[in-house]
């Protein structure tokens, strides 16, 4: 059993199956073909539309949306995928209201935007129930490319290196493929296995082969993968897990928020998966969000996220914050741990209030003390660097195609500087670092 499973007040089974199969539904529901009918005739069509510019993929998101007006969704599909060969799993976890519909027209006119995202995922999932993909491979080129990594950033890289003619070899550490898509995020965003679907799918474009159990530096190395490719692509992901820093983090009901999410993403059985009975959750984005409404969805019953900035500052977005009060859970600002205190076991934590000065933090003084059984860490994850290839800060440093410090090795994805830690971000890293792998080896 993992560490913090321990603790007193963590137990399984809070909730019946029922209870747990209705609080882990979609979080979204699909349109059905007359409501994505009707969501489509909300869009101007712009000419200069500010929801592709704001798009990282850069999807034609008015020819999409025609597309499906006109009743066709799997033409809107193609649109889609074209761009972003993960446009199903990206129409369901990216943060579309900070990005294309906080930049629809509608949204400045009505503050209301034309719902991007759910129309995206209406067309995908109707090519996708077809069967069939709606690529071909180019002719044979005879060169292969190693692509370390089948997160978001090297599925998308390896699908068009494929695409172009080019045989691929993806080495993963873990026994699935996905990355974040399977492992890293909330599984009401993601249900019916749809990650794994995602990348069966995929992989019909042929000439991908994933081995798994291979971790770069434990089994592979970059001279060694040099000497049997033509190119090497890195989508690594972050493997290390900052520390909370505060006394007793080695407390029994402790634990890192992403291995939390990850067990419960591939527990067979929610009703087997423990939590605490009072859940604090520490950190801001993302992954903090994700863990906090999971454990209220698990039965938990006091759920309180910390932040050590003010609301404004925190990388979740103001939706799934809103979302995270809407389940019930408690968000705080402006505090950080001190301590986490109990006998053995976690039984609660000292939080200090901040202020901000300048962009620097500093203690006010004041301390509050929270019951909590189960501390979650959602503070940011770090690059497990590889040798040779200079970096960038905490990051591998790449230039606006991806390529690293050394020739033949590009890098994409949140190993990468660039962008933000966005699926989306990563696919369009990892496509237009193909593209240009393709260019150095059609030379």
């Amino acid at each position: 059993m993992a560490k913090g499973h321990q603790a007193s007040g963590i137990v399984a089974g809070r909730l019946s199956p029922q209870a747990l199969s209705e609080n882990f539904d979609d979080l979204h529901a699909p349109y059905a073909p007359h409501e994505a009918a009707v969501a489509a005739d909300r869009c101007y069509f712009c000419h200069d539309a500010p929801c592709m510019t704001a798009c990282p993929t850069a999807i034609d998101i008015p020819l999409f949306i025609r597309q499906i007006q006109a009743g066709h969704p799997e033409g809107a599909a193609r649109t889609i995928l074209e761009q972003n060969i993960l446009g199903g799993m990206c129409a369901r976890v990216c943060p579309t209201e900070t990005l294309c519909e906080e930049a629809c027209v509608r949204q400045t006119a009505e503050g209301k935007p034309v719902e991007i995202g759910r129309l995206q995922r209406h067309a995908t999932d109707t090519l996708m129930a077809a069967g069939g993909h709606p690529f071909e491979r180019a002719a044979p080129t005879g060169k292969r490319v190693a692509v370390l990594g089948a997160g978001p950033a090297g599925l998308a890289c390896a699908h068009r290196l494929a695409m172009l003619g080019h045989d691929v070899v993806i080495h993963e550490a873990r026994p699935k493929a996905g990355g974040l898509n399977e492992f890293g995020i909330a599984a009401y965003k993601s249900t019916d296995d749809f990650a794994a679907r995602e990348v069966d799918w995929l992989l019909q474009i042929g000439g991908i082969t994933i081995e798994h159990g291979k971790a770069l530096g434990r089994d592979l190395s970059i001279d060694a993968l040099m000497e049997g490719f033509d190119a090497v692509f890195l989508s690594i992901g972050l493997g290390g897990v900052n520390a909370l820093r505060a006394d007793g983090e080695d407390r029994d009901g402790v634990r890192d928020a992403v291995d939390f999410i990850a067990e419960l993403r591939q527990a067979s059985d929610l009703g087997d998966l423990p939590v605490g009975r009072n859940v604090v959750v520490i950190g801001g984005g993302m992954t903090a969000v994700d863990a906090a409404v999971q454990a209220k969805l698990l039965g938990a019953e006091s759920v309180t996220i910390a932040y050590r900035r003010s609301r404004d500052d925190m990388g979740a977005s103001r939706f799934e914050q809103d979302l995270a009060a809407s389940k019930g859970v408690r968000l705080m600002f402006n505090v950080q741990p001190v301590a986490v205190t109990g006998n053995g076991a976690a039984s609660g934590i000292t939080l200090a209030y901040t202020s901000e000065q300048d962009g620097q933090l500093t203690p006010t003084g004041e301390t509050v003390d929270l019951v909590a059984d189960q501390v979650f860490k959602a503070i940011g994850q770090t690059l497990i660097a590889p040798d040779g290839i200079a970096l960038d800060g905490r990051k591998i440093k790449v230039d606006g195609t991806g390529r690293t410090s050394r020739a033949g090795v590009w890098a994409g994805g949140d190993c990468a500087t660039g962008g933000e830690d966005l699926t989306v971000t990563a696919v369009a890293e990892g496509r237009d670092a193909a593209m240009d792998i393709h260019g150095v080896l059609s030379a």
